[in-house]
């Protein structure tokens, strides 16, 4: 595993219904635990149900386009990305960065980056980031488990894939974003990370399973190169 990680957070691990005080204390507890050995993690967090709950609640009062639900979107992914920053206190990078796109050039253990524009997910810019540093491989922790054949909330006889091509991903998601999309890698993303040559790794919230994959070992998820 590379030193350096850049890390997809997704907003339904961070606020599934209330903050997830439990996860987050979890979870900070093994980014601390491996920055102690010299690695370094970029953590791209989503808006999640924060997101979809400002969304609707819009659209309900108004008739909004799609580029304005995409900014309230992005604010809310900001917010959940100050909260990452603030709990990993001096450990992370004073700022939330908010441009893919700019020079990089972080001292601590952790950079906490958020949305950036309409059009995307922070998949996207998780993508960016990786491209900005060099980094070859992203993980992707949200409440997917595994990338299936069809949708396992629909199909019960969906089967799990170990591990797939980008073509072959692309051909089981629509080919566009829309705010709120819920897919287990967007599609935006998806055709960036296979001009990029960029690997990615979904898996679910399990931080043990997280941890194995730190370590080098077997995980449970769906690799997609």
């Amino acid at each position: 595993m590379p030193k350096t990680v850049v890390l997809s957070l997704g907003g339904s691990l961070i606020i599934p219904d209330n903050i997830d005080i439990n996860f987050l204390k979890d979870f900070k507890s093994i980014i601390e635990k491996y920055i102690k050995t010299g690695f370094k993690f970029i953590i791209i967090c989503g808006g999640g149900k924060l997101a979809r709950d400002m969304q609707q609640a819009a659209s309900k009062l108004a008739d909004i386009d799609n580029e304005a639900l995409d900014c309230l979107g992005i604010y809310a992914t900001r917010l959940n990305a100050q909260l990452i920053k603030t709990i990993f206190k001096n450990n992370a990078e004073d700022a939330v960065s908010d441009n893919p796109n700019e020079k990089i050039n972080f001292k601590k253990s952790i950079l906490v980056a958020s949305g950036w524009l309409p059009g995307w997910s922070t998949d996207y810019d998780a993508i960016l980031l990786a491209k900005n540093l060099g980094v070859k491989e992203i993980i992707n922790l949200s409440n997917v488990e595994y990338v299936c054949d069809k949708d396992p909330k629909e199909y019960k006889d969906a089967k799990k894939i170990e591990r797939m091509g980008w073509s072959d991903y692309q051909k089981l998601i629509s080919d566009k974003w829309r705010a709120g999309m819920n897919a287990p890698f967007d599609p935006v993303a998806a055709k960036e990370a296979q001009k990029s040559g960029i690997k990615v790794s979904i898996m679910g919230k399990d931080l043990r399973n997280f941890e194995n994959m730190l370590k080098g070992k077997k995980f449970k998820g769906t690799v997609i190169e």
